[in-house]
């Protein structure tokens, strides 16, 4: 406990900064997962076969390949193929845009499962009494269903923000500015201590973590109420 204590005195800024990177990464790759979300959980419901289809493969390939992966192949593998054309990623914000665009593709299968469930929870019969009204199916998603599904969505959404700043971990092998990768380096330079480091980077993890989780079942309590 006494060596986390130092440790957290020593290097209690850089600390910080870290975490304020990891939250940046987290809430700009969440705000366009949602965008995607969106698009491909519109096109689950569309009831066209082939926009379903093109939904399905794309969550198919984000959900059945490894984060890690996947991050290697936008980073190295999207980097190399593009440079002939005279993109490289430094020129475009560096490995933290790559691991934006690697965790919003990813986080964005998820939310495209999470939007099509909420969609699908709201009564048909809703849906059924706007076209009737004359609405466009577009301006009857907009007005009518979007916003009683969000309210189902909401709890869900909170959880995968919890996941999504997890998986900011898993970026730091491209060498994104964020928690595990500080901790990377000071165990670097303080090897002997690498347990008590590690400790203090959980901690910082599980601080955050729960108070979103806190957040998530607040909402989800008035979500249940509201109904």
């Amino acid at each position: 406990m006494t060596q986390i204590i130092d440790i957290l005195m020593k290097n209690f800024p850089s600390l910080m900064t870290a975490l304020a990177e990891t939250l940046k990464l987290t809430v700009v790759s969440l705000f366009f997962a949602t965008i995607i979300g969106v698009i491909f959980g519109l096109l689950k419901v569309s009831g066209k076969k082939p926009l379903k289809i093109l939904a399905d493969i794309y969550i198919d390939i984000i959900r059945g390949t490894p984060l890690m992966v996947q991050t290697m192949i936008i980073y190295y593998g999207v980097g190399q193929m593009l440079r002939p054309m005279g993109f490289m990623w430094a020129n475009y914000g560096g490995s933290f845009a790559a691991a934006a665009v690697t965790l919003s593709l990813n986080a964005g299968a998820y939310m495209a499962e999470i939007i099509r469930g909420g969609i699908e929870s709201v009564d048909k019969g809703q849906m059924e009494a706007a076209r009737s009204l004359g609405m466009s199916y577009g301006k009857s998603m907009q007005k009518i269903i979007l916003p009683q599904a969000f309210r189902t969505m909401l709890p869900s959404i909170i959880n995968q923000f919890i996941i999504s700043l997890k998986d900011t971990s898993l970026v730091s092998v491209i060498g994104v500015s964020e928690l595990t990768k500080r901790g990377n380096v000071m165990t670097a330079n303080a090897a002997a201590r690498s347990m008590a480091i590690w400790v203090t980077i959980a901690l910082f993890y599980l601080v955050i973590c729960t108070i979103l989780s806190r957040v998530a079942k607040v909402m989800e309590r008035r979500v249940s109420y509201g109904k």
